[in-house]
């Protein structure tokens, strides 16, 4: 059995991680489910989203609509309080470094860089974002990862990246090149990062022990994760648009 929560798992959150998914567990074990004592870090994210033995993982909402509906179920959307964005959504934000004076338009001009071609805030949101107001952007350098990506702009190696909104407030507290970078744009709201299990399970017991793992964190573990609750949105909110360029890998 595995179970994962990639997608804010951090070194600086780790323990309140491992805290969260212990009363997740135990809910779930007292439901009757079978659940690992322990997150796995050691699978790649988007490979355990493809195990038979999944318990429990988080999914983006890109993944999702590429690759694994119809063969995941879905349980609920994180709410982790994103500003302008309804509970369950979240977007993301286009960064330069605090000391770049120019607006998108000018910014698109220079270096891109990306955390993967199919990460709907490193990558999709900014395609539809050019979509929309006509502007191009220039083939990205991949970076394999959102703190990377927000390093490159504020050393001075890219110019502006796109990173999950959720993930720059974390990194304002754990990644000082953070501090070095400010806001240009915030993109329109999708689902957030999504709770799934294995395919043709009840979602009700796992949407049911996420609650009362979230409702029993500490202040601090809940300050540290800032995650408010899960969120059951229509499956029509997950049919985003999908712009041209982006792709799973494999």
């Amino acid at each position: 059995m595995i179970a994962s929560l990639p997608m804010y798992d951090r070194p600086a959150n780790a323990a309140a991680h491992d805290r969260l998914w212990a009363g997740i567990r135990d809910a779930l074990r007292n439901a009757g489910i079978g659940a690992p004592d322990a997150l796995n870090r050691e699978v790649l994210y988007r490979e355990s989203w493809g195990r038979d033995d999944l318990v429990l993982g988080q999914i983006c909402v890109l993944p999702w609509k590429l690759r694994f509906e119809g063969h995941l179920t879905l349980i609920g959307a994180s709410d982790y309080g994103v500003t302008d964005c309804p509970p369950g959504f979240f977007n993301a934000v286009m960064l330069a470094r605090a000391d770049d004076p120019r607006d998108a338009t000018a910014l698109v001009k220079g270096c891109f860089a990306a955390n993967a071609r199919h990460s709907q805030s490193g990558y999709g949101a900014a395609m539809n974002f050019a979509n929309r107001t006509g502007l191009k952007l220039p083939d990205p350098i991949i970076t394999g990862a959102h703190d990377k990506s927000v390093q490159m702009v504020a050393d001075g190696t890219a110019d502006f990246c796109f990173v999950d909104a959720h993930t720059f407030w974390m990194q304002q507290n754990d990644l000082p090149a953070a501090r070095s970078c400010r806001i240009v744009h915030r993109t329109r709201p999708v689902p957030g990062q999504s709770f799934v299990t294995q395919a043709g399970r009840d979602p009700a017991p796992y949407f049911a022990a996420i609650t009362t793992a979230i409702d029993g964190l500490s202040a601090t573990d809940r300050d540290r994760l800032g995650l408010r609750g899960i969120v059951k949105l229509p499956d029509t909110a997950y049919d985003i648009t999908i712009a041209p360029g982006v792709a799973f890998p494999g």
